[in-house]
């Protein structure tokens, strides 16, 4: 698995230029590029779940510090109805904060059966009807990976999702940042083909992966309900 001190070594062996100026903005390089990864690459590998209780009459849940994109919440029935049974998962649908205000504006008085969720804040999802009763949930999110760092002091991620599974395009992304450094802009533009190269093969394959939980009846993403799952 390549390391952070790998990649360092890569650039600078690449760039052809060991000088202590260039040696020391090596690490804005790799910061910038893991920066570009992230808003530019929509990888299945990055999703993760976590779990959440709905607290009752509570509209507002929140996210794991490492969500960046929320794709999917739902929550486990507790009591059996004429739709549906007990211990099943129902997917919320998803809505704009607007949309909740505005047909829930009443948080405390609007109570029931959680339908919606939107994106409340960086850090927060809001949930309407508010819950009327405690239960549990579950929140399906893109992770933002941790950002690379030296083998120096302690809890440092000397490698990563990028640098395991997305190398080259983290390399060349960090060539792009590194020859704009030296302003060497004729290799800039090299390196910035070999870019979009990397991250549209990465895309391909994370659109196939996609595709593949459209067809999941059961997935969030299709499926003839998309709102219980399993159904048929």
């Amino acid at each position: 698995m390549p390391s952070y001190s790998f990649l360092k070594t890569d650039i600078i062996n690449t760039i052809e230029n060991d000088s202590t100026e260039f040696s020391d903005h090596v690490s804005y390089f790799i910061e910038k590029a893991e920066g570009r990864l992230i808003k530019e690459l929509d990888d299945p590998g990055l999703d993760n779940y976590s779990t959440f209780s709905f607290t009752a009459s509570d509209p507002v849940v929140s996210l794991p510090a490492d969500a960046l994109i929320v794709r999917n919440v739902n929550y486990t029935t507790s009591v059996s109805t004429a739709a549906i049974p007990s211990n099943s998962k129902v997917n919320l649908l998803q809505r704009t904060y607007e949309y909740a205000i505005d047909y829930f504006p009443f948080a405390s008085a609007s109570t029931g059966t959680p339908r919606y969720y939107s994106r409340k804040t960086n850090t927060q999802i809001y949930i309407v009807p508010t819950p009327a009763s405690a239960v549990s949930g579950e929140i399906q999110f893109t992770r933002r990976p941790l950002a690379l760092a030296s083998a120096t002091g302690t809890s440092v991620t000397t490698s990563n999702y990028f640098s395991e599974f997305c190398y080259n395009a983290l390399f060349s992304a960090c060539m792009v940042e590194a020859n704009y450094f030296i302003k060497d802009f004729q290799t800039l533009a090299n390196w910035e083909g070999q870019y979009k190269n990397s991250i549209d093969g990465l895309r391909n394959q994370a659109r196939r992966m996609r595709q593949d939980d459209m067809e999941v009846a059961a997935s969030p993403a299709g499926g003839p309900n998309p709102i219980l799952k399993g159904a048929d």
